[in-house]
């Protein structure tokens, strides 16, 4: 880094030794690459790194930081790439990854934000998936509207296991990005539904709730 930065004395020395510590500790192949070095711009570097994802699978993240020359005194700026995330996914780790900056104001706090989002990844993509459920924007909640929206409510004549039911309902909803919540009134058990009409897997879903059930009763909004 000395040898690139040819002058870096208006750097901060926590910024350099932080990145020297970094990349002494992400030394395989690939791992760390300091891309730009400016004693009027600060330090770029890029982390590949890995995390688990919400089926437990690796997925490869590259983080990009920019360090300004008074950084920590000023937060670093994030980019995330990563070719098994969406962009979607990959804004709301930025985003979530800013705020976990925010925390560490004024203390060296690249190595921290590593290790949290290899961490937190998970759940991070898993509340990026619930949230485009629900819809994220009045824009988004327009359209479901202009399509019109389907609501569904299906009553249980029983449920043997209650916990494991109600988990099989909220991964039906989170893989056909439906809004539904399973109630109970007494001794009745309903699961409501709602979802976009043209949406041809809703009717998927209530097939497979009524295989299991044998009945359904149809919200007069539909």
């Amino acid at each position: 880094l000395e040898a690139a930065g040819g002058g870096l004395s208006a750097m901060s020395e926590l910024a350099l030794e932080e990145v020297s510590a970094i990349a002494a500790i992400y030394c395989g192949q690939d791992e760390c690459e300091v891309l730009h070095v400016s004693e009027t711009e600060g330090i770029s570097f890029r982390i590949q790194t890995s995390a688990k994802g919400p089926l437990e699978t690796d997925i490869l993240l590259k983080l990009l930081f920019s360090l300004p020359i008074n950084y920590p005194s000023t937060l670093p700026n994030i980019s995330v790439h990563s070719e098994q995330l969406t962009r979607a996914q990959c804004m709301a780790v930025k985003e979530r990854l800013l705020e976990e900056a925010k925390r560490h104001f004024s203390q060296p706090m690249v190595h921290e934000l590593i290790l949290w989002i290899q961490q937190n990844l998970k759940y991070i993509v898993e509340q990026d998936e619930t949230s485009a459920c629900n819809g994220k924007s009045a824009l988004s909640t327009q359209a479901t509207a202009d399509a019109g929206v389907s609501t569904v409510l299906l009553h249980l004549d029983h449920m043997r296991a209650k916990g494991k039911y109600v988990k099989t309902v909220e991964k039906w909803c989170a893989d056909l990005r439906l809004t539904g919540r399973v109630m109970f009134m007494g001794k009745m058990i309903f699961i409501l539904l709602q979802g976009d009409k043209s949406n041809i897997k809703v009717q998927t879903m209530l097939s497979v709730a009524c295989s299991v059930t044998g009945r359904a009763e149809f919200d007069a909004s539909q």
